[in-house]
């Protein structure tokens, strides 16, 4: 099959709209002598071009902690290192580049809408965790109303209110010849709204992935939150593994014979393919893979934290085997793998971990929910044979939204268009050793104007932001301001707001210019009907 590469041409109306609305007709543009060539000529050289871009594969964790994993992604083993065997993580970051400073959404809508968009979370808007058309999930507050954000999601179509209109990534790597799995956990669209169905975002294999971001259970014998007859009895049921009810497999390992049966058909069709691997795992309830509790138990760890340890292993095991498989298959060399969580881990309930709440995350501070580092900073590696080199360390301040164009420039996709603002920085010069000096200087902001349903420190109605060494978190409702110099102080132990008002004002400055710009959403005082301040605002 001979690939062809096109650009849209715009009609006369199009060409009036990108000039009056540049947002709404973006033409993107990452410019390598690479990925230029590639799409010069036509015919055989085009198809030999084709067959020479790399497959792609992003498998992302959900809610797991940036310790929860036996790689130090810090300077220092800590005591989680050592609770945990992740040899699968091991052996990939021997393989490719360590991110010790990748930030993720402090819950995993966010996260995915910010990944699948390329837009920061206060310019999609999707602030909280999504489920149920028109519902918002924000847990009730007193004292303060939630912004009016958008529940529904993200969807690639304007139909459906509080809904941001994106295209995908995945859209654009499918046009371009690539062949598209989804395996997992979906959470970009609430239920009856197009964006809950991962093909209506590109994919053109969807296994399990729904509007649900939890999961029943993982237990087969639960038949994945099925009755017998068959019924769902939770919204958070996995579907489509019918094949392994009542067998004593383990919803991650389902998923990934799943996945390796899609990639086996996929090899078939001599296009590049993009597998998105989302694991439900390590989110709640924490069920024993008894393939690897027993290990914990007998090292002498209580049975909660046995049970944890067991989803982690378990997601450690699929990852070894789909890089087994493409070793097997001759395609470890020309696949990039990505490996991420989508929030912190959790650290707000006793009910699913042992220890102290808010410490499950140690050195950094509390977890899921909050900005603080525990809830957004998460485990980032990048394999990526012949450009990436192995076993480096990258200290960068990165941000989930950068995959969009990361990941495009990857499969050589160097011109699209897409009606939203991409936020989202491309990292492969950075993964190519090459200092940025744009990545260097560049502000990271997270906005939640909302309510969610945990609590502790840094979970709720703040907004934060990060430059350089530099880290401030805006309390909306007090008009609080912490300060933090991050590379000294990862725990954010010493709030240092008041020995360095110069820099406060600087950082306030541009987060509420970085927030307006992007048409970001404030809760809401009820006591006197007015909007939070803004953190500039005096």
């Amino acid at each position: 099959m001979i690939f062809q590469f096109c650009i849209t041409k715009l009609t006369r109306k199009q060409a009036w709209a990108s000039r009056t609305y540049p947002t709404l007709f973006m033409t993107n543009k990452l410019f390598t002598t690479m990925a230029a060539a590639s799409f010069l000529g036509c015919g055989t050289a085009c198809a030999q071009q084709k067959d020479s871009r790399p497959n792609i594969i992003v498998f992302i964790v959900d809610d797991m902690g940036w310790q929860d994993t036996s790689v130090p992604f810090w300077y220092q083993k800590t005591r989680y290192n050592e609770m945990y065997d992740t040899p699968n993580m091991e052996r990939l970051a021997s393989q490719g580049m360590m991110f010790t400073q990748a930030y993720a959404c402090p819950v995993s809508s966010p996260t995915r809408c910010s990944l699948m968009t390329g837009m920061n979370m206060a310019r999609h808007r999707v602030t909280n965790w999504t489920l149920q058309r028109d519902v918002m999930t924000d847990a009730r507050n007193d004292s303060v109303k939630p912004a009016d954000w958008n529940c529904n999601g993200i969807a690639q179509v304007s139909m459906v209110a509080h809904t941001t209109t994106a295209k995908s990534f995945v859209q654009l790597l499918k046009d371009n010849g690539y062949h598209t799995i989804h395996c997992g956990k979906a959470h970009w669209g609430a239920i009856d709204t197009p964006g809950e169905d991962p093909c209506h975002f590109g994919f053109e294999v969807n296994i399990t992935g729904t509007a649900a971001g939890g999961l029943a259970t993982y237990l087969s014998e639960l038949n994945y939150g099925h009755t017998k007859d068959g019924k769902p009895y939770a919204l958070n049921a996995i579907p489509g593994l019918q094949a392994y009810w009542g067998t004593g497999t383990f919803a991650t390992e389902a998923l990934t014979k799943e996945a390796l049966k899609a990639l086996d058909k996929a090899k078939r069709y001599k296009q590049p393919f993009y597998l998105y691997m989302s694991h439900y795992a390590v989110h709640i309830p924490i069920d024993k893979d008894m393939r690897f509790f027993p290990k914990y138990v007998r090292r002498g760890l209580s049975d909660k934290d046995a049970a944890y340890a067991s989803l982690v292993e378990g997601m450690d095991k699929s990852l070894g085997d789909i890089m087994d498989w493409l070793e097997k298959n001759n395609k470890a060399d020309n696949t990039i793998i990505i490996f991420l969580g989508d929030n912190g881990g959790l650290a707000s309930s006793q009910q699913w971990r042992d220890g102290p709440l808010y410490t499950q995350n140690a050195p950094l501070k509390s977890g899921k929910g909050s900005l603080y580092e525990g809830g957004i900073r998460v485990p980032f590696i990048v394999k990526w044979n012949d450009v990436v080199k192995a076993g480096v360390r990258n200290d960068a301040s990165i941000m989930v939204e950068d995959l969009y164009p990361t990941i495009l420039h990857m499969a050589q996709i160097t011109h699209y268009q897409v009606p939203q603002t991409i936020d989202g920085m491309d990292l492969v010069p950075s993964l190519q050793g090459r200092t940025d000096k744009a990545l260097q200087h560049r502000a990271i902001v997270w906005n939640v104007p909302n309510v969610w349903d945990g609590s502790g420190p840094g979970i709720s109605l703040n907004c934060a932001i990060r430059q350089g060494d530099w880290k401030l978190i805006y309390d909306y409702p007090t008009g609080r301001k912490e300060l933090y110099h991050i590379s000294s102080d990862i725990g954010e132990k010493e709030n240092v707001a008041g020995q360095n008002p110069q820099k406060v004002k600087e950082l306030s400055v541009l987060l509420g210019k970085k927030l307006r710009g992007m048409n970001a959403q404030r809760p809401m005082l009820i006591r006197t009907g007015k909007p939070c301040k803004w953190p500039d605002e005096e």
